[in-house]
């Protein structure tokens, strides 16, 4: 007893208070559609659509310290990954702490990235006609089931092993992200995990998407540009059109592979977050998975892309050199073929 008096006798002394909680904002209710697209990049039944996802991911089992509702788990990391401004900065906007914003991007990040296999997938077999068929209008090539490219997300200089995340040509830490996407720039297949010295071809032939179509050949190319090998597969442009007809393949497959390209550009304009990510690799990582699954939520859910002056422009990926297995004879021959048979 005498202790419990102690104690509250120097709590008293140090001008102990009890904590006050603020009742926070309703976002949802406060902002038109349009004004939570600016400010969220999702409106009011995609962000409810989320919510419903991941309710179970996400919902504390008490409200023990007022903790925060799913609801607002969402709505932060959303605000985060909309900017990509500072922790504390989101945390003013949103009514809590710098800790919290912390622990719910880590959260919500983690939540999202374990929906992966769900929303991220390459075509299957009754799907490839149609996306052939999409990716001819976009730019007259024949057969192409995917187009791939790699973007660079830049983060802070990491603690460990700091020299393998710099991106030599532009000298910043970064994670190399390979992306494929089809006509829709719906994301089919991804590799992220790689630091940003690693080239492109490197992480191809490291993939498990690489494995797969070396022994299961598909039904269809994959576009590249000159960075990857040149495969059965996987097609790149000539570097010399010496014909009017490699010329005219040439043209169609930059048309083409405009998709990933586009990709790159709407997923860093509605996620301006990966244009520089403040932490760890292996968070970083989460981050980016996280993105990847919305973007192909919103994608599909036909969500727009705000027009948001303020947001950063994206950073492009710099030019490599091609890689060392460049003009593989297999291959050399399929794009003989079909510049022969096509163009």
């Amino acid at each position: 007893m005498a202790g419990v008096v102690h104690r509250h006798h120097h709590f008293a002394r140090r001008g102990y208070r009890q904590r006050v909680y603020v009742e926070r904002t309703k976002h949802l209710e406060q902002y038109t559609t349009e004004e939570l697209y600016v400010r969220f990049r999702f409106g009011k039944a995609d962000i409810e659509y989320l919510v419903n996802l991941l309710r179970t991911k996400l919902q504390h089992r008490t409200q023990r310290s007022h903790g925060l509702s799913v609801e607002d788990q969402i709505l932060i990391a959303l605000r985060f990954y909309a900017c990509g401004t500072f922790y504390q900065v989101v945390g003013d906007y949103m009514g809590v702490v710098k800790s919290a914003v912390c622990d719910v991007v880590r959260d919500v990040s983690i939540a999202l990235a374990s929906l992966f296999n769900e929303f991220v997938s390459f075509p299957k077999d009754n799907q490839i006609p149609q996306v052939k068929r999409s990716f001819f209008l976009l730019g007259n090539m024949p057969n192409t089931i995917g187009a791939i490219d790699c973007t660079h997300v830049h983060i802070q200089a990491p603690r460990e092993n700091e020299w393998e995340f710099i991106n030599w040509g532009e000298g910043r830490h970064s994670i190399n992200v390979q992306l494929v996407c089809d006509a829709d720039l719906i994301i089919t297949n991804c590799v992220v995990k790689w630091p940003g010295s690693v080239h492109d071809a490197r992480i191809l032939r490291e993939s498990a998407l690489y494995r797969d179509l070396q022994t299961n050949r598909p039904d269809g190319i994959i576009l590249g540009d000159s960075a990857y090998p040149l495969l059965p597969w996987l097609m790149t442009p000539f570097l010399t059109a010496n014909t009017p007809a490699q010329a005219r393949f040439n043209t169609a497959h930059c048309r083409t592979r405009c998709a990933i390209e586009c990709l790159n550009g709407v997923l860093k304009r509605r996620f301006a977050c990966l244009n520089y990510l403040r932490t760890e690799p292996q968070k970083a990582c989460n981050i980016t998975l996280a993105c990847i699954v919305r973007h192909n939520i919103a994608t599909k859910r036909n969500v727009p892309l705000c027009a948001d002056n303020d947001a950063p422009k994206p950073l492009g990926a710099p030019n490599q050199p091609p890689a060392f297995c460049q003009n593989e004879q297999t291959g050399r021959a399929t794009r003989d073929a079909v510049v022969r048979h096509f163009f």
